[in-house]
């Protein structure tokens, strides 16, 4: 037995006076002589134990009054219901229960050794300030609703927690103030009602054991399981935000309780009705019985002939109660093969529905036979609606994510101007709710700062052909290599024709790779090699061998080998993959300097392009202070993009270089989204020029040299105004300190080009951290490239 709690208004006094006092009364005016006669046998045995009435303080004591305590309550705690009721004598919110029903005592009887009995969810303050209140409310009649419902969660034999509602009935309770109590007015009821979370001013009022509490309660304790599992499952379905394996994990623990199966398991499968396919959900986490391994099914080829028919079309369950039955029944069909896989016994299929569509199928399984069956899945019958409308919300969650990824990904809405989409688009329905016309107008900002960046892959075109014309002078060799040995066995004319079409192709290829050279290649194949290609392959094994060795190697789409290029493609995309996402996670933290448009798009290597300025943001002023902090994060982190290409080619098919470039325009501008292109573009004539500069300046040559701006291992910052020049190099010598930039720093002047004249440059050269895990250790880009190869 436990101790009471300490630090209560009340000082608790353990009797049964009310009780006697019920008995003698009903002695006054009993008129049934076998009853009198057991009355007065009971307050006689009762006699002998002044203690009950009086009051016992210490809980341990009550041990010593046991027998007399049972024989007093006997009317209380009828025999003939022991088995049944859940019923116990107690102390209001002590956890400490007595003269327990034979039911009662069964139940904590299998709990743990180490169990502990306590309400669910109450706290110190919380029985405090109840105390308090049922003082008010017993002793000076006020009518205060503070009740709530109370519980008590107790393990069963099988370690399921079981759910017991608490019913309390106070009928045989005293309660009376000591000499230290403080009387209670109207105005401090008010003052208490006004601060019920201020404990300190319930404890003045009601100073600790000011008062007494004697008699007991008497407790019922229902099971209600169910009720609350369903009850917790509509929370966790409908309004519980967390982790995908957190909800998963709690549902399944709440249908355990439910169908009392410890090693219950809960999977999902999602039904796409376009394809009329079965489908894992997007949860890693999630599992699909039907589906065991494997992603997508056809329906029908799913599940068996009854199956699909409860299923999709009476949307009623499908149960199998013996797994092993059922697989000898349909022949071993895939349903019961894959449920075999899972270690599934019994199964129930519940058809999740919303409005007559099916959205998915839920399945419980159990790991022995007949645990799951026709009879149980009624328990589904309350519950699968809730499932209907989650499943229906995230999907339709997932749709939304769909569409916001398409936004993102491939419209020029950034997310930092959409408010003004927002308020376009709302004029937009207000337009056309009135008169049923509206258009959507082109939106304009304007005094805009621009900033440009591009980190390139040097000489894309040529290693691109490079690639291309060593696909095609190995296809060819190939080709030549079969068509010798061929000749060996047959010395046909053709076979010589052929050989020298290919000599003359190779050399051809070896000296210079054209646009149509990919189109004559083909054409040859097309025409001349495959035919005898298949012809070859009748001939002899050793040439079927060689001749389907040679087309594994060929791309089914095409005909023509793909190897170089395919490293040269996974390279490309490998890069562009890593920098854009580096560049995103990085324009998180720029977007806390000062909200601004940005986007950014993927050629051989990523352009980036960045708009800011009052205009763009919502009631904020701005700063030229914001364009420099800008300025300089676009700097460092062009810095760390160089860094993050060169330690990707420790993993790329192919090594390849980057050149970096920042263009750096001091003039405002006016951009335009245009509806009909649905991008951004500058706006007007004069502003146009920014394009034109953006456009050309990667492939400019320094002045009176023909050597590109761009260089490998290097940033070039291109520039117009002088003090332009001064900032940027303020910006490098900060960097030069963080080890971003070295030592070999050019200014120069571009040639002049069509439209764009009188640009400058600084060209600055990087430093490299080859190895993540060494960050202070930079090296040239010459030592970077003794270190990669």
């Amino acid at each position: 037995m436990k101790e009471q709690k300490q630090n209560l208004p009340f000082e608790i006094q353990i009797s049964f006076h009310k009780v006697v006092e019920q008995y003698k009364k009903q002695l006054e005016f009993e008129e049934n002589e076998i009853s009198r006669n057991y009355i007065k046998s009971i307050l006689e045995h009762v006699e002998a134990f002044p203690a009950l009435t009086e009051g016992i303080k210490d809980f341990e004591e009550l041990k010593n009054y046991k027998e007399p305590v049972r024989v007093l309550l006997d009317d209380l705690f009828p025999n003939v219901l022991t088995n049944n009721e859940i019923k116990a004598a107690s102390i209001p919110f002590q956890n400490f229960l007595f003269n327990r029903s034979k039911r009662l005592k069964k139940i904590m009887e299998d709990t743990p050794e180490d169990f502990e009995l306590e309400i669910r969810n109450l706290d110190n303050k919380s029985v405090y300030v109840q105390e308090c209140i049922n003082i008010l409310n017993d002793y000076y009649g006020y009518k205060i609703d503070y009740s709530r419902p109370l519980y008590f969660d107790i393990p069963d034999e099988q370690g399921i927690i079981r759910r017991y509602r608490i019913a309390l009935n106070g009928d045989f309770i005293d309660i009376y103030p000591k000499e230290n109590a403080k009387k209670i007015t109207d105005e401090d009821v008010d003052e208490l009602l006004q601060n019920v979370e201020d404990i300190d001013l319930w404890r003045k009022k009601f100073p600790p054991n000011s008062w007494v509490f004697k008699g007991f309660t008497i407790v019922n304790l229902t099971d209600v399981t169910m009720d609350d599992a369903i009850s917790e499952l509509k929370t966790a379905l409908l309004f519980e935000k967390s982790s995908e394996k957190d909800e998963l994990q709690k549902l399944e623990e709440i249908f355990r309780s439910i169908y009392k199966i410890p090693d219950l398991r809960v999977g999902f499968t999602v039904y796409n009705p376009q394809d009329e396919m079965f489908e894992k959900m997007e949860y890693k986490e999630a599992n699909s019985y039907i589906l065991n391994d494997e992603l997508v099914s056809e329906c029908k080829k799913g599940v068996c002939e009854e199956g699909f028919n409860n299923i999709f079309k009476n949307h009623s369950f499908f149960s199998i109660a013996n797994v092993d039955e059922y697989a000898k029944k349909t022949k071993n069909n895939i349903l019961s093969r894959r449920l075999k896989e899972g270690d599934v016994k019994s199964c129930i299929l519940a058809p999740v529905v919303k409005n007559n569509r099916l959205l998915g199928i839920l399945e419980l399984v159990a790991k022995k036979k007949n645990q799951l069956n026709s009879i149980n899945t009624i328990k589904l019958d309350e519950i699968l609606p809730y499932i209907a409308t989650a499943v229906d919300r995230n999907r339709s969650d997932f749709e939304n994510r769909v569409k916001a990824v398409i936004q993102s990904e491939c419209t020029s809405i950034h997310p930092s101007v959409l408010w003004v989409f927002e308020k376009e688009a709302k004029k937009y329905i207000r337009d056309y709710d009135d008169d049923g016309l509206a258009s959507f107008k082109d939106i304009v900002f304007k005094d805009i700062y621009p900033l440009y960046g591009q980190i390139d892959v040097v000489a894309s075109s040529d290693a691109r052909n490079d690639a291309i014309q060593k696909d095609l002078l190995h296809q060819l060799k190939i080709i030549q290599s079969i068509i010798d040995k061929a000749y060996k066995i047959e010395e046909l004319p053709i076979y010589e024709q052929v050989k020298f079409r290919i000599s003359d192709f190779m050399d051809e290829l070896e000296s210079s790779l054209n646009a149509s050279s990919e189109q004559k290649v083909f054409n040859l194949l097309q025409k001349e090699v495959n035919p005898i290609m298949s012809h070859l392959s009748k001939q002899s094994s050793e040439l079927k061998k060689a001749v389907e060795e040679y087309q594994n190697q060929l791309n089914p789409e095409t005909g023509i080998i793909y190897d170089h290029r395919k490293n040269y493609d996974e390279t490309v995309q490998q890069i562009n993959r890593t920098m854009s996402r580096f560049l995103d996670r990085k324009q998180i933290a720029a977007q806390k300097i000062y909200p601004h448009y940005f986007e950014r798009y993927k050629t051989d290597g990523v352009d980036h392009n960045i708009y800011i300025g009052a205009s763009m943001v919502k009631e904020r002023p701005f700063n030229k202070v914001y364009l420099y902090n800008l300025r300089l994060w676009q700097l460092s982190t062009m810095c760390e993009m160089e860094n993050r290409f060169y330690q990707l080619q420790q993993t790329t098919p192919i090594k390849l270089d980057a050149a970096s470039l920042i263009l750096v325009y001091n003039s405002t501008m006016s951009i335009r989204y245009r509806m009909d292109e649905k991008k951004f573009d500058v706006d007007g004539t004069y502003n146009a020029r920014y394009e034109i500069i953006k456009k050309r300046i990667d492939k400019s040559f320094i002045k009176g040299t023909e050597e590109r701006i761009t260089q490998k291992g290097k940033i070039a910052i291109v520039y117009s105004q002088r003090g332009d020049e001064k900032e940027y190099l303020r910006y490098i010598k900060y960097l030069q300190t963080k080890n971003y930039l070295g030592e070999d720093l050019e200014l120069l002047e571009l040639e002049d080009v069509q439209g764009v004249v009188g640009l400058k440059a600084i060209r600055i050269n990087v430093l490299y951290t080859p190895d993540s895990n060494e960050p202070d250790r930079t090296i040239t880009y010459e030592n970077l490239m003794e270190e990669l190869h």
